[in-house]
């Protein structure tokens, strides 16, 4: 299709693009006819799959991977800094170390669905942008406090700017990909922690060398460079971040209608002209599943913040030297980024998330197992290091991205989104407080909550799956149509997921 017949047939791809939208409120199509039906639509359109999907993927993922690699760098970097003498030079006693990681999570927590409120009103890379201008300035900030009240006001300043990093980048990953497409996406964007994770110990072992520099100690230096950092690549980020589907400008007319059009055919209209108020709100909160997810993740979250931010912590107590602790506390991350990519992959192309997210918790599961069993062997201590690393941070994406894509339109998705990262974040509170300087060098009742939550998490996790396989059931059966004709107008246009015709994943 000619560039000139583009321009002169926008409006009517914009119409087409509508009509589409409307066929999954009165067809379900298997997922094979759906193929089909993409097929017909790109021929319609004049549009290469391929090359459009290359294009989506180089102007989506790269900038959205290196924001939130900057964002969970500059919140777990405190470990790192810990293990070169922040608790000492800060006079820190008891358990006030523990309580400068919990008050990150206050503000984190209850700026969550805000967040994303002004995510979709300013537009991502506005929001996305500013924000990591905010958390890079405190960040470096951190590399000049001088007291344990200094640590905590930074503390809380860097959770409310990084509130929206997370659930803001899987809001909009999932308006831009079709569920069977999401999963390696997300799990590739997830992954940023892994390698923040490993480049935070790669950083802090180079950094040991500017120690007593300008009369700096050397973890200050770990603020002040990754803060700089940040804020550096806030400013590329302004031009870099993609803007969601409707707003996109590096898209054509018919590239955008195709897109709109193929989304439709799996998520319904995504009903993005339409406010989102505190009734649109209120309106998620009615059903169960929101609350479900919630819980689902909060019971990952406590594992998993526990190993980010005593991962060093536990590697030291193999009696290895603060530079070696660095270096040793790479490996685990490596591996739970290669198996997070992997199981990524393998989940997209069987279609499956439920099986794939409950290995995922058996491998952490017998990672703590290892820590908890054996107290003199530091191979296997450090193996099961490996495990849990592998096993949480390749569940939690697959997690997200299940629940996320369950979801369906703007409102939805932003609420649920939003909800379940700040409602799983508490999560977090407890996780600060599960590795206590007391209980080293084992750290029994640490590994032990982790063991618990993950457990718990199997058991959420398959109380969703099997709650999804009965909604289906009563989609199928058409037990759902009355409840969704007794909508009104504006509630069946952003009802996404609660259409008789979507059908949920599992």
């Amino acid at each position: 299709m000619s560039s000139n017949n583009i321009s002169e047939t926008g409006s009517s791809f914009e119409d087409r693009g509508k009509e589409e939208s409307n066929v999954i409120e009165t067809t379900s199509p298997t997922l094979e006819e759906q193929q089909t039906k993409i097929d017909q639509l790109a021929a319609e359109y004049g549009i290469n799959q391929k090359k459009l999907m290359l294009k989506l993927d180089l102007h989506i993922v790269p900038a959205i991977c290196l924001l939130y690699l900057l964002a969970f760098l500059d919140r777990v970097n405190i470990s790192n800094a810990n293990v070169y003498g922040l608790a000492k030079d800060l006079n820190l006693h008891g358990n006030q170390y523990n309580i400068a990681l919990t008050v990150f999570f206050v503000p984190y927590i209850l700026s969550e669905i805000p967040s994303n409120y002004f995510l979709k009103k300013l537009n991502p890379h506005v929001w996305l942008s500013g924000c990591m201008v905010l958390f890079g300035a405190v960040t470096l900030a951190q590399g000049f406090v001088k007291n344990f009240g200094g640590l905590v006001v930074c503390r809380v300043f860097l959770g409310m700017s990084e509130a929206g990093m997370f659930p803001g980048c899987f809001y909009l990953l999932s308006m831009w990909y079709r569920r069977e497409e999401a999963q390696r996406r997300y799990s590739f964007f997830f992954s940023s922690t892994c390698l923040a994770g490993g480049f935070s110990g790669l950083i802090a072992a180079g950094i040991w060398n500017l120690n007593g520099k300008r009369g700096l100690e050397g973890w200050r230096w770990i603020f002040i460079i990754e803060g700089a950092i940040t804020i550096f690549c806030s400013a590329l980020m302004f031009f870099c971040i993609s803007d969601f589907p409707e707003d996109a400008r590096y898209l054509s007319e018919n590239e955008r209608a195709f897109i709109k059009a193929k989304l439709a055919l799996d998520s319904g209209d995504s009903s993005h002209d339409v406010p989102l108020d505190a009734k649109s709100v209120f309106r998620v909160f009615k059903e169960w599943k929101i609350w479900v997810i919630g819980l689902m993740y909060f019971f990952l979250i406590v594992p998993s913040y526990g190993y980010a931010y005593f991962a060093a912590t536990i590697v030291k107590s193999l009696k290895y030297s603060a530079i070696q602790t660095q270096f040793h506390s790479v490996p685990p991350w490596v591996a739970a980024f290669g198996f997070s990519m992997i199981s990524a992959i393998a989940s997209d192309k069987t279609r499956h998330r439920a099986g794939y997210a409950i290995f995922s918790c058996l491998v952490a599961i017998a990672g703590f197992i290892m820590l908890l069993a054996n107290h003199t062997n530091i191979h296997v201590r450090y193996g099961g290091l490996f495990l849990i690393a592998s096993g949480l941070y390749t569940a939690m994406p697959l997690l997200v991205c299940w629940t996320n894509m369950n979801f369906a339109g703007h409102h939805r998705r932003s609420v649920g989104t939003g909800w379940q990262i700040g409602f799983g974040n508490i999560g977090g509170i407890i996780a600060t407080f599960s590795f206590l300087s007391t209980d080293g060098p084992f750290y029994t009742k640490g590994l032990t909550i982790g063991l618990v939550f993950t457990i718990c998490a199997i058991v959420t996790i398959i109380g969703y799956e099997l709650g999804l396989i009965y909604e289906n059931r009563q989609k199928r059966l058409g037990l759902m149509d009355e409840r969704y004709e007794k909508m009104s107008e504006i509630e069946k246009k952003v009802a996404g997921d609660l259409k008789p015709s979507f059908i949920y994943q599992y």
